[in-house]
């Protein structure tokens, strides 16, 4: 969701001033573009407001779209929202609240605008566990639910402190296989922000051998990043049975198996008919890129193998006057087609 402008840069200010009161106001503005709720936007039903230098949410949206249930007492004003076993009991227009018998204070109290309910964001942290944040690289809230470490690690990977794997982002500790993660977000192709359940966040490889973390978008990037890969090997020649141990030359199996090897750790067979084994197959109807095809050649049954490209384009090679280059799936491959399979 787009917020309006004005209110963008007061709820950045916000939460500046929560992290660092005493120069909150000398930090530059900088315009939020989405609020996100574990990795999904929010739909608010009503713009947030600004009350006393802090920010005033929807709070039935916040809550339910952490998995809270909530009653609503019209005559005393009083909301009661229970998850697992939290219960929190707010009545609107106080700045204390109850949290499992336990007071909390909040910075300003709620209130009703235009039927909608609105509290601090503070507060949904506060109360249900979460953390907020702000991401200055993609000018977007994060909030971050606590209990969704959906995603495992599946083999051991360091958590780094940033998104790179070299030398200068050190590990702040190794993840075993095993491990629940949460994804606070992913970063690119290649690396997710997580959290851990000792509350430690940063970096891991976003590559499929290290955990079971899928999504349409992360598919959508690493397609993007195999094709860009790949096509660094344009016009590089084409010699049947080409050494693995080089790049100079490729036939079109161990072009694909460079290609996965390098983007993503996936480590392929050697010839096209064992490569054709892995994954999971899918239609030609449902082809996304980086989709791995099969063909009949040389009197095989499966005898080449190309990437999907998007756009019904081919990235592979088979001849020594093209080498490594884009076709398009046309009739002519389509009659050759024998299976196609899924990756990652």
């Amino acid at each position: 969701m787009t917020i309006k402008k004005g209110v963008l840069l007061a709820l950045l200010a916000v939460l500046q001033f929560q992290a660092n009161p005493s120069y909150a106001k000398s930090v530059p503005l900088t315009p939020v573009t989405t609020v996100y709720l574990d990795d999904r936007p929010l739909q608010l039903a009503a713009q947030p407001l600004l009350l006393d230098g802090t920010t005033l949410v929807p709070m039935r949206q916040l809550f339910e779209a952490q998995g809270a249930r909530l009653s609503w007492n019209g005559s005393s004003k009083t909301v009661t929202a229970t998850k697992d076993d939290t219960v929190l009991t707010y009545r609107i227009g106080e700045l204390t609240s109850t949290l499992n018998g336990n007071e909390l204070s909040l910075n300003v109290p709620g209130q009703i605008v235009q039927g909608n309910t609105m509290i601090p964001l503070r507060f949904v942290s506060e109360a249900l566990g979460s953390t907020v944040k702000w991401d200055a690289l993609t000018r977007t809230i994060r909030i971050v639910s606590r209990n969704d470490f959906f995603t495992t690690v599946l083999s051991g990977v360091n958590l780094r402190s940033e998104p790179d794997s070299s030398g200068a982002s050190p590990s702040l500790r190794l993840i075993s296989g095993g491990e629940k993660v949460h994804v606070i977000r992913e970063v690119n192709a290649l690396w997710l922000e997580v959290r851990t359940k000792d509350n430690l966040t940063g970096y891991i490889s976003a590559k499929p051998k290290y955990s079971d973390y899928t999504s349409p978008s992360l598919a959508e990037r690493q397609g993007d990043e195999l094709i860009a890969y790949g096509e660094k090997f344009l016009g590089t020649p084409y010699e049947f049975g080409a050494a693995t141990s080089q790049r100079s030359t490729f036939d079109c199996s161990s072009f694909v198996a460079e290609v996965f090897r390098h983007t993503l750790s996936i480590e392929l067979p050697r010839v096209s008919y064992d490569q054709a084994k892995e994954g999971r197959k899918v239609g030609l109807n449902e082809l996304r890129k980086g989709d791995l095809l099969f063909f009949s050649a040389r009197g095989l049954e499966i005898g080449h193998v190309a990437i999907y490209a998007g756009n019904n384009k081919l990235l592979h090679t088979f001849s020594k006057e093209r080498g490594v280059h884009f076709d398009t799936l046309d009739d002519k491959w389509q009659q050759r087609f024998v299976t196609a399979r899924r990756l990652f």
